[in-house]
């Protein structure tokens, strides 16, 4: 059996910086119609970098949780920018890293409510250079042992959906 919502109206109430906010109605498989509100948003891209059985991770001040938070060096993608290019940016930066980046798939972050895809990229080697920051942007950038981070993500300590998946990804390729 397939499943389908086929869009009928709607209206965009937001549209800021990196987001925007539409309300649709769509008609669903049975006939009924529901309401929809959907954040729109550009997309992501973030990067995992494993050097020497250590993993980089940026720690930075999330307002939405109220705490800072772990994560892999992560962005938005520009307009005009690919995935690739998105990450390599984010990654060049928040850790002043360059290496060649490889695909490691997406991940659909909050389906219920977004369309916000996040491309996920590893990094085998790379080269340090200097960290370049965003204005108001405040992180730190920090190699911790993948057994620590597993034991942090088992612990709940990182809980960012795009970092666990990555390092998931990472080490279910390199049983």
């Amino acid at each position: 059996m397939s499943f389908n919502e086929e869009k009928t109206g709607g209206r965009t109430v937001y549209k800021g910086k990196i987001l925007r906010l539409d309300v649709d109605e769509v008609r669903l498989s049975d006939g009924h119609v529901a309401g929809r509100e959907i954040i729109r948003h550009a997309g992501g891209a973030a990067v995992l970098y494993v050097k020497d059985g250590k993993v980089l991770l940026v720690k930075q001040f999330r307002y939405a949780y109220g705490k800072e938070i772990y994560e892999i060096p992560a962005g938005m993608i520009n307009a005009g920018e690919t995935p690739v290019e998105a990450a390599a940016r984010e990654l060049r930066e928040e850790t002043g890293y360059l290496g060649e980046l490889s695909p490691l798939g997406y991940i659909y972050p909050s389906p219920g409510y977004t369309d916000e895809v996040i491309y996920l990229f590893s990094v085998k080697s790379a080269v340090q250079t200097v960290q370049d920051l965003d204005d108001g942007e405040f992180l730190s950038a920090a190699f911790i042992p993948l057994k620590e981070v597993e034991a942090m993500i088992s612990r709940g300590e990182i809980a960012d959906a795009k970092t666990v998946t990555a390092v998931l990804k990472y080490l279910l390729e390199n049983k």
